[in-house]
């Protein structure tokens, strides 16, 4: 029979170091809130369990702005994906911030007798679903899970001032409890191996042990980490789990901390990129916020920032300065330098920019070019054609080897709706046209330079719209009158 197992995540504080008025596990690392990522590698072990364990239910505990940090879980679409793991996510309230174990007594009543609960925290981040399973795993080292036995996640740190510290019996290594640094002697403050703060209780004494909590401390709150003492003393065995990657048990107390995870985040980011033959010119000038997906001989210059799902193909370059968001973009296409496109579809072997804009329902074929101050919106581009200097294409369906001249607009919005342009293939646009839509250029049409556009262009001919060129004779330039010192 499978060990059942229940996470709760502690996720009320408000972080006042943070100076700031959204919960501090709304503050985001990488373009997600932290609470999404504790989440997401719950996520993770929900569709990654064991034959000796399986999870049943995860339990938030919300406090300041509780609202809103549900908001953002549900809005995130983790509950769901949860749910469909067949693991119901429950939320519980602390209503005063009392500590840490008193924010466990609040989900303590929804708790099973039987199995385990795996507590973690929503301003931990980085903790990886492998890490996690390791030390689910070492509830079984008999091959069974003991209902009473529990397991601590601990890191060796050459710094750990500010981290609980472990206490263990110098014979078995057992551990025999934590304690606070603010608590902690001088000798023990020496101790170099911390607390992470997640750990794994048995349900079967967890009621119990939380009733016996005192406040009776430095912070007058109520410790969880008092607990393993409570464990140790009545015999039931703590075993301490170092892990070895330390980033991993990082929490965030100030902005100064989320900050410098957040490097953190992005530098194992770029790495892992690195590895997999993305070629990243200063990879602590690089900002992933959200997911980037990457074929191979990808080349990502300085200071480019992808949003939301972002998919590079073979052989794609990204300048300096660019943003995308939402976007795809096709093999051996190249995105100059202060290009921004959201929401948009590059096809392959593409050009676009500088200093371009695609914004949201831009569709570029195959071997487009779309260069310096030229702005797409809602519109479909086919294979070989170009908008090569300062143009607007808005709600525009352009055809294939059709040529946008330089300041040409697609006029879309009559103040109340937008309409439609339709550029049909092998169509020329002479510079400075204006299509007033709904309008339609026939396929192979030409349109003059300084063409105003309001009626159908037949295919196949010139069409010019231009006021009669006139030189008038002995006219002068207005001049300023000479001011008199």
């Amino acid at each position: 029979m499978k060990n059942p197992l229940h996470v709760v995540v502690l996720a009320a504080g408000r972080g006042k170091r943070m100076h700031s008025d959204i919960a501090k596990v709304l503050h985001p690392i990488g373009g997600r809130a932290m609470l999404e990522h504790v989440l997401g590698t719950v996520l993770e072990l929900a569709s990654n369990q064991s034959p000796s364990w399986v999870l049943e239910a995860v339990h938030v505990v919300r406090g300041f702005s509780g609202d809103a940090v549900r908001a953002a879980i549900e809005a995130s679409g983790l509950e769901s994906a949860l749910s469909k793991q067949g693991v119901e996510l429950f939320w519980h309230e602390q209503t005063e911030q009392r500590g840490t174990g008193h924010a466990l007594m609040q989900a303590q009543g929804a708790l099973p007798s039987s199995g385990h609960s795996l507590i973690l925290f929503g301003d931990v981040p980085l903790i990886e679903a492998k890490s996690l399973i390791e030390m689910i795993e070492r509830l079984f080292l008999d091959g069974h899970a003991s209902e009473d036995r529990s397991v601590i996640l601990s890191a060796m740190i050459d710094e750990p001032k500010g981290y609980g510290r472990i206490m263990r019996d110098p014979e078995s290594g057992d551990v025999t409890g934590i304690v606070e640094e603010r608590d902690a002697t001088e000798a023990q403050r020496k101790i170099a191996e911390i607390n992470s703060g997640m750990m794994l209780l048995p349900n079967r004494h967890l009621g119990r042990w939380l009733s016996q909590l005192s406040d009776n401390n430095a912070q007058s709150e109520y410790y969880l980490t008092d607990v393993i003492a409570m464990a140790h003393q009545q015999g039931h065995p703590v075993i301490g789990h170092p892990i070895s990657d330390a980033l991993q048990i990082q929490g965030v107390n100030t902005l100064t901390q989320l900050i410098a995870l957040e490097r953190a985040f992005q530098r194992r980011l770029a790495d892992r990129l690195l590895a997999q033959g993305v070629k990243i010119f200063d990879p602590n000038r690089f900002d992933v916020r959200g997911s980037l997906e990457c074929d191979s001989d990808v080349y990502i210059d300085i200071n480019v920032i992808f949003q939301g799902r972002v998919r590079l193909g073979r052989g794609v370059r990204v300048g300096a300065h660019c943003v995308l968001i939402d976007t795809e973009v096709g093999e051996g296409t190249e995105i100059l330098p202060f290009t921004h496109c959201e929401s948009a579809l590059i096809g392959p072997r593409s050009r676009v920019g500088p200093y371009a804009r695609l914004r949201p329902g831009t569709e570029l074929g195959e071997e487009n070019h779309v260069g310096n101050f030229v702005e797409f919106k809602a519109a479909k581009m086919g294979a070989y054609s170009k908008a090569n200097h300062l143009a607007y294409v808005g709600d525009a369906l352009v055809g294939s080897r059709v040529n946008i001249g330089a300041g040409t607009i697609t006029c879309n919005y009559d103040g109340a709706n937008k309409h439609q342009t339709v550029i049909e293939d092998d169509a020329f646009i002479g510079s400075d046209s204006q299509l007033v839509a709904p309008v339609r250029v026939g396929a192979g049409a030409t349109l003059g330079a300084g063409t105003t556009l309001t009626k159908d262009a037949p295919a196949g001919e010139l069409t010019v719209s231009r006021a009669k060129q006139l030189s008038i004779a002995g006219w002068k330039r207005p001049s300023k009158a000479i001011k008199k010192s």
